[in-house]
């Protein structure tokens, strides 16, 4: 038995290997599932598997039409006994239109609650930056605590519970932005994007005779895809590589140009991360790659550029500032070397 540079065979937890090929054969039916309506986004797919293996949730900004809501739909077809939902925010939205209300019943002479949308295992938070700072304060709670409080109770939602948010990068009028402290509780931000020429014409190809939604059946069962949450403590990080994505982390807090540094919170999300896109990846352990593919998804919009940089790269765009910070980084701290293979014994 041999150490790999990043994989300890001796790091696992008893029963670990047998569970971790469990999990990873629950994800790859899960993917595939997915990828026969959302078709050549496997990495943008990859991604919201890795949120929700991890219980974390996912903002999209992108422009309409790209899919987001067919994603959320197809996830929640995909896990058997699932239920999905879309909350459409408006500038009237209140809180209750999400969480539900509780409503009295002249029969009993008593208050009966009436769950909102928020109690589902996939919900569509369509154009999040819509919805008034009360409304996006319940979503916070969701979010944070997998739970509403309306009337002075509090109700857990259910189990698993995956939240795909959506902001328009064009329309800004009548938006109420995002505060840092809830683009904190998101664990990734990503965007879908438009198909290439190929995908697209397989789409048209497809909805010639109805939406292929329609014909999607179940992959995987609640309990199978707790399996793969509860996996993702078995996939192994090398310390080398835990200091590293921690020394990536803190120099966000020092960096010129930067007004807002990323929180503990990103330095707890990029190594759980980093150990779900391992498995996602059928390895049981991390290699740097992973944290160079999801530092920008999970770190990037946790960060507050200063004004002065952002009119510095104004013509350039948002994405060359994040390319940008990225690489100011990564010379800030480098990437690490492996350890010498060696006998494991």
């Amino acid at each position: 038995m041999w150490r790999m540079p990043w994989g300890d065979a001796t790091a696992a937890a008893p029963g670990g290997s047998e569970r971790f090929e469990r999990a990873t054969a629950v994800a790859e039916r899960l993917l595939a599932n997915v990828e026969t309506v959302v078709h050549g986004k496997t990495h943008e797919i990859k991604l919201v598997l890795s949120a929700l293996a991890c219980g974390g949730h996912v903002l999209f900004e992108d422009v309409p039409g790209t899919a987001k809501t067919v994603l959320a739909r197809a996830l929640a077809q995909s896990i058997e006994g699932a239920v999905s939902s879309r909350i459409q925010c408006t500038p009237d939205l209140q809180p209750t239109d999400a969480t539900g209300l509780e409503v009295y019943d002249a029969r009993t002479r008593d208050f009966e609650f009436r769950p909102g949308p928020l109690f589902a295992n996939v919900v569509l938070v369509d154009e999040i930056n819509r919805a008034m700072p009360k409304t996006q304060s319940a979503l916070l709670e969701a979010m944070a605590e997998t739970q509403v409080t309306v009337g002075g109770a509090t109700r857990p939602l259910p189990k698993p519970f995956l939240l795909l948010a959506t902001e328009n990068p064009i329309e800004h009028e009548g938006t109420f932005p995002l505060p840092e402290a809830q683009l904190d509780r998101f664990f990734l931000k990503t965007a879908l994007g438009y198909p290439g020429v190929d995908d697209e014409r397989q789409i048209v190809l497809e909805q010639r005779h109805g939406h292929p939604l329609g014909h999607l059946g179940p992959a995987v069962t609640i309990g199978e895809l707790q399996e793969l949450q509860d996996a993702v403590e078995d996939v192994y990080v090398d310390r080398l590589i835990v200091d590293w994505l921690l020394q990536l982390v803190r120099a966000t807090r020092t960096l010129e140009g930067v007004a807002l540094g990323a929180s503990v919170r990103a330095s707890l999300a990029l190594e759980r991360a980093a150990r779900a896109w391992a498995l996602l990846s059928g390895r049981p352990y991390v290699v740097p790659e992973d944290v160079e593919v999801l530092f920008l998804p999970v770190v990037g919009h946790r960060i507050l550029f200063t004004p002065a940089y952002l009119v510095e790269l104004r013509h350039a765009g948002p994405a060359a500032a994040l390319a940008r910070f990225c690489e100011a980084c990564t010379e800030a701290a480098p990437r690490p070397e492996p350890s010498p293979v060696r006998p494991v014994t």
